[in-house]
């Protein structure tokens, strides 16, 4: 089929890297390059590095508002446009010029987390179980019908980082499926009944309060790593904790019962990976051995 592809971060890049390998991909539409580093130079995304790797036409509109990026997305005369974590809303026009339409890749069992971080929210919440769904895309913001799903359980000390990794290369398997059978899919309306938002991540949610409960706080930092971190001060250091699971104990919130363990409003939880200012995320035996921890954390 000749595909137009969508994307832009690193979640993106092993759906290209299928349709690529299978299809004809005849232009890869992307954000455009942006400020980063402390250099803060312009820096192609993961996806025009890819593309561009690959020897395929990229392109990065700002947005569709023009009738003349409107005309050159249809003189593609694509198939079909396969779009994954792009960061554009497309207008009617550009979903209705593929000859099958926009295809989306949508990291959850919608309807739940429609939205922007629906990896960190699944894990945040508590959910046993996320996936991946292949979506039929129209102007509602993950609305659209469902042709293909997928689920998968959420491990107990799964990181958004691993998660993200497992569900990217779900969507690069199911892509090919749904490709293989778009003439035959049913695509299946999503109830409303369940439907939930998940909101973009802010930075103000990082902060770790040890009077919270501990299951709560195995999430959070679970659910925020590696970006943006959950994190806590360590003698006037913020120090930012990257993998958790519960552990046996109880103290006072914030008590440090040995080791890396930590009470909680209720319960407690064991740090096993954190990442000190200016260094690489470690192990927490090796954060250990240059970090001394007080008796009680804030």
């Amino acid at each position: 089929m000749r595909v137009v592809f969508m994307g832009t971060p690193d979640f993106s890049v092993p759906v290209l890297d299928a349709l690529h390998r299978d299809h004809e991909v005849v232009a890869v539409y992307c954000q455009p390059p942006r400020p980063a580093g402390r250099g803060k130079k312009d820096r192609p995304s993961p996806v025009q590095t890819r593309a561009e790797a690959l020897g395929l036409p990229v392109r990065h509109p700002l947005n569709f508002k023009a009738d003349a990026e409107r005309a050159a997305f249809a003189a593609l005369n694509a198939d079909i446009a396969v779009v994954v974590a792009y960061g554009l809303i497309l207008p009617q026009a550009v979903l209705d010029a593929p000859r099958h339409g926009c295809l989306n890749i949508h990291a959850s069992l919608l309807p739940r987390w429609r939205g922007a971080a629906p990896i960190h929210r699944a894990i945040m919440a508590g959910d046993a179980e996320t996936g991946v769904c292949i979506m039929q895309m129209e102007a509602g913001l993950d609305t659209g019908p469902v042709l293909l799903r997928e689920a998968t359980p959420i491990g107990a000390t799964e990181t958004t980082d691993q998660l993200h990794d497992r569900l990217s290369a779900m969507g690069a398997r199911l892509i090919l499926a749904a490709l293989d059978r778009i003439e035959t899919l049913t695509p299946q309306r999503q109830p409303e009944t369940g439907a939930t938002y998940a909101q973009k991540i802010d930075k103000a949610e990082a902060r770790v309060d040890w009077t919270r409960p501990a299951p709560e706080l195995v999430r959070q930092i679970n659910g925020l790593s590696p970006f943006p971190g959950a994190w806590c001060e360590i003698n006037g250091e913020r120090v930012k904790l990257l993998r958790a699971a519960l552990a046996e104990g109880h103290g006072a919130p914030g008590q440090v019962l040995g080791g890396f363990t930590i009470a909680c409003g209720s319960g407690a939880l064991d740090i096993l990976n954190a990442q000190r200012e200016g260094k690489k995320p470690m192990p927490a035996s090796e954060v250990l051995k240059g970090l001394v921890l007080p008796t009680q954390l804030d």
